[in-house]
């Protein structure tokens, strides 16, 4: 028991009492702690479920878009499609907010069409193909698709840390902490208990003695 007890610890009443107060918040720190770790559980799972049709709606919308720009580079040619791409500006920004889950930030990700190019067409639809209407068009579904997918493994990597360190937290009351505290309260009260019977020993002693010797006192007295 000695390695799992507090070192230099007194075992006095004032020191029991104060153990057991936090004993009791230890205890009550780790069912709180193991209610946040079930409930990150819960959530982590929740986005788990999200992971593969986002995933897969993503590498789909890319697939799409990959096929939609080589029609539109067989229709207008390939030096035209790049003269394109590098003659436009970029149209989105991506807007970056926090929202709080059990105690764990999550961000939110939104596409965001600048506002000086919104609804504009940033080439000359009369000397292009509609197939790169319709690359344009795939592709900007393709980034939308990107983007929750990374929204949301973005959730289940913060949730998952946060689980790993409520668990180690968990542990360390149930494994190591709260087992200190019940040996050290057990620890004392085993001492405060023995050093009663000692004391009423030594007082019983006392009193047999006094009564010993008030008895002589009364045969001599006669």
């Amino acid at each position: 028991m000695a390695s799992m007890v507090i070192a230099g610890i007194r075992p006095t009443r004032m020191e029991l009492l104060m153990l057991k107060k936090r004993r009791t918040l230890a205890r009550r720190g780790h069912d709180l702690l193991q209610e946040k770790r079930d409930a990150l559980v819960m959530e982590f799972f929740s986005f788990i479920h999200e992971i593969a049709p986002l995933r897969a709606k993503a590498y789909k919308a890319l697939g799409e878009g990959y096929a939609a720009c080589v029609d539109a580079q067989m229709m207008i040619g390939s030096r035209k499609l790049e003269e394109i791409s590098l003659g436009v500006s970029d149209r989105y920004d991506l807007d970056v907010k926090m929202r709080n889950v059990i105690g764990v930030t999550i961000p939110l990700f939104k596409l965001v069409e600048k506002a000086e190019l919104k609804g504009t067409i940033q080439y000359d639809l009369l000397d292009t193909s509609s197939r790169l209407d319709e690359a344009v068009e795939k592709l900007h579904m393709a980034l939308e698709a990107v983007i929750s997918l990374a929204e949301v493994e973005a959730a289940i990597r913060r949730l998952a840390e946060a689980i790993i360190v409520t668990k180690r937290r968990v542990n360390a009351l149930e494994y190591r902490i709260i087992p200190v505290l019940d040996n050290t309260v057990n620890y004392i009260e085993m001492h405060l208990e023995e050093r009663e019977r000692e004391d009423f020993f030594r007082l019983k002693r006392i009193k047999t003695l006094h009564e010993v010797k008030a008895a002589r006192n009364r045969v001599f007295s006669n």
